[in-house]
């Protein structure tokens, strides 16, 4: 089920609680955002270049694989940015943390996730599915 609010949309899968679904997604001409919290903000970040595909479709898949690596520290709001510059896309990635954590450990598993040569690769196959009327 998809409903939209006014900050982006919220999102509820079924079986889940309404708690663990809720993602904002932002969107304007050249970039597409997904975030837990609002306002969105970046506390630590790593950034990679990737070729051209399906925004939001990217967004979710690194928000997914990097909740996974980051999962077990208290606080970790995901965070991911995909902006399309010219042929290529930029993705941000990174998110918000309550209190203290980290910081060289979280830029470290950041860096080896968005480097993942097997990921990236799943990251790219998934956003070229279905054809798509846009570039979101």
């Amino acid at each position: 089920m998809v409903s939209p609010s006014p900050e982006g949309i919220l999102i509820k899968n079924k079986g889940e609680s309404l708690a663990r679904s809720h993602w904002h997604i932002l969107r304007d001409e050249t970039s597409v955002t997904v975030t837990r919290r609002l306002p969105a903000r970046f506390d630590v970040f790593v950034e990679t270049r990737m070729p051209l595909g399906r925004k939001l479709r990217i967004a979710h898949q690194v928000r997914q694989d990097m909740w996974r690596a980051l999962q077990d520290l208290r606080g970790f709001a995901p965070l991911v940015q995909v902006t399309q510059i010219e042929d290529a896309l930029i993705v941000k990635a990174g998110g918000q943390f309550a209190g203290k954590f980290p910081r060289q450990y979280v830029l470290d598993k950041l860096a080896v996730l968005l480097a993942d040569p097997e990921k990236r690769a799943r990251w790219v196959r998934f956003s070229k599915n279905r054809e798509a009327v846009s570039n979101g």
